[in-house]
């Protein structure tokens, strides 16, 4: 089921498909430039990126099932808690949108883009402060903006959320994410009881505490990769 206009109860902002009807909701400006960076460098290959395949391989189907979801919030006074209100009614409604019985929920993908912010590292604050609630219900968010420093698990030097616009991005967690998980025990437990819910809860939670990396994951994970050659699927 295509993604349909919805409204965040708390902070009025809008989502709507970013391929349908926007121009009520954003200046025609971003929103061309968000639909040019997300169906051409998301879904294309990259030399840089160290590994075969588009940089998102997710966002080419979730563009063409039009779930792809977009809000523009205009201002350049926005601070970090009118953004957590936001963010609070993008996970709530990212939450309906994956409990409807539809076999393309993984697919649906639901962007809150901030055209005038100039401070990005309030990005970086209210993702911090939101990413575990996501997780904890088998979802990632993450964020986005000119010059994100977050290397690539394949290439230090390419850096995959340096996007044109800043933005928080909320999608369903993937098997892949699993590098991006190891810091913390209870984003592991979220993990593999999303991707191994067979497991009992106890057992889950012994593996957690065991395999939980305290240094540097994606370091570690990448010098992994890069001494054994794997070929991921990310």
């Amino acid at each position: 089921m295509p993604i349909q206009r919805r409204i965040g109860p708390r902070s009025g902002t809008v989502w709507v498909d970013l391929f349908g009807e926007t121009s009520e909701y954003a200046d025609e400006a971003s929103a061309h430039l968000l639909r040019r960076w997300a169906s051409g460098y998301l879904t294309e290959p990259n030399p840089d990126l160290g590994r075969s395949g588009p940089v998102r391989p997710f966002v080419r189907p979730s563009i063409g099932k039009q779930l792809f979801g977009a809000a523009f919030v205009h201002g350049s006074g926005i601070d970090a808690g009118a953004l957590g209100t936001i963010v609070e009614d993008q996970f709530d409604l990212y939450t309906t949108l994956s409990r409807e019985d539809d076999r393309d929920r993984s697919l649906k993908t639901l962007v809150t883009l901030l055209p005038d912010l100039t401070g990005f590292e309030m990005i970086d604050v209210v993702h911090t402060e939101f990413k575990s609630r996501f997780v904890e219900h088998g979802f990632m968010l993450g964020q986005f903006y000119p010059g994100c420093t977050q290397p690539s698990l394949w290439n230090h030097d390419f850096h995959p959320l340096d996007a044109p616009l800043p933005m928080l991005v909320a999608r369903h967690m993937m098997t892949t994410d699993f590098p991006f998980l190891v810091g913390r025990q209870e984003w592991l437990c979220a993990y593999f009881k999303k991707f191994a819910p067979a497991l009992p809860s106890t057992l889950r939670l012994t593996i957690a505490k065991r395999m939980k990396y305290d240094g540097d994951a994606v370091d570690a994970i990448t010098a992994h990769h890069e001494l054994t050659g794997n070929e991921p699927g990310r």
